[in-house]
């Protein structure tokens, strides 16, 4: 396995020394470059387009849309890296370049990308973009999912992290045409494909794909995470995405180690009922608690007045609780009701939890 920094930096121009992988460099290398005509799913980047032409911009739907396709978060999150100031190198997920680019770069970027359908197969990829992107949505969702339970506090990035990290499996198809069926041979956990990767290739694909984040330009974080997420030894970010991965297998009917599943779930401070409640949760709507993206308009107070409504309490219990006279909760409310546009409670508590805010 080749893990140092140092050897990771000369991944993609020394050949790793096996009889049968001869210009393994020269192989990555090529892999590296073909990944820039990587297609993004055309309904997300429709999607995409429809919103950010829009009259009201949403920056939640926005992000929501970019996050959905991995060849769009690759795209906005080099976009906002390559910034001639302070933030380049530094944007860590799609909030973040999504508040630091303009809608008509954000336009601009998705008018130009490659897309593929659900009904067609590329030339290039064959069936790959769409079978890398059901995996990298369905490991994002478990791993916002894990966060949500371990209380994780970098969820936007770990958004990024999770639906990137099989990216170096994108580059080991382009760069050996038997990867994965002939690497990964009978195989079945996760664990037990990067060890064949490791024994036939010299590497494995969560290693490339850290250098390829990184030759992208992505923050150290977001590239360590995608090159760690396979280590025996991974903590703090790798470890979700690593949880994420199995727990993902697993919901999608793949086998995973029961022992080594509850390793590193008590890695991240999750225990076996948590990891029980999450792994029963994901094969069904999300029911979790929304992050918060757009600007909550309403003040600290008027938040704590919409808590108590969403919990069933009348004007009296309201204002007796935040030592306030019913007259000025009925004032609360009636900014509240204008602030989110919401014509009673009941819609004003729907529009607030959608978003994120309570």
């Amino acid at each position: 396995m080749i893990s140092s920094p140092t050897r990771t930096a000369e991944l993609s121009s020394a050949p790793v020394q096996r009889h049968h992988n001869e210009g393994h460099g020269r192989r990555l290398t090529a892999a590296f470059e073909a990944l820039e005509a990587f297609p993004a799913l055309a309904e997300s980047r429709d999607r995409l387009l429809r919103l950010v032409a829009a009259e009201r911009v949403s920056p939640a739907d926005v992000v929501a849309a970019v996050e959905s396709d991995i060849a769009l978060v690759i795209a906005v999150l080099r976009m906002a890296n390559q910034l001639d100031d302070h933030r380049r190198g530094r944007v860590e997920s799609i909030v973040k370049a999504v508040e630091v680019l303009s809608a008509d770069s954000v336009q601009a970027l998705a008018s130009r990308a490659r897309t593929f359908d659900f009904f067609e197969r590329s030339t290039i990829w064959d069936a790959a973009p769409e079978r890398f992107r059901l995996h990298g949505v369905a490991t994002q969702r478990a791993a916002d999912r894990l966060a949500q339970e371990a209380g994780y506090e970098h969820r936007d990035r770990l958004m990024v992290t999770s639906l990137l990290h099989d990216i170096g499996k994108l580059v080991l198809t382009q760069a050996y045409p038997g990867y994965p069926s002939q690497v990964h041979g009978n195989a079945r956990t996760p664990e037990e494909r990067v060890h064949r990767e490791r024994r036939e290739l010299g590497v494995d694909h969560a290693l490339v794909g850290g250098v390829l984040a990184r030759r992208w330009g992505l923050p150290s974080a977001v590239a360590s995470a995608i090159e760690r997420h396979h280590s025996e030894d991974a903590t703090g970010e790798a470890a979700f995405v690593r949880l994420a991965d199995m727990v993902a297998h697993y919901a999608q009917g793949g086998q995973v180690s029961p022992n080594t599943l509850l390793k590193v779930a008590r890695s991240v401070g999750l225990g076996p009922a948590e990891l029980r409640s999450v792994m029963y949760d994901l094969p069904y709507p999300n029911s979790g608690r929304p992050r918060q993206i757009d600007p909550c308009p309403l003040s600290g107070r008027e938040v704590e007045v919409l808590k108590r409504l969403a919990e069933g309490k009348v004007y009296k219990q309201i204002a007796a609780e935040l030592q306030l006279s019913t007259s000025t909760v009925r004032t609360h409310l009636h900014n509240i009701y204008g602030k989110l546009g919401a014509v009673d409670r009941a819609q004003a508590v729907l529009i607030a939890t959608e978003r994120g805010w309570l």
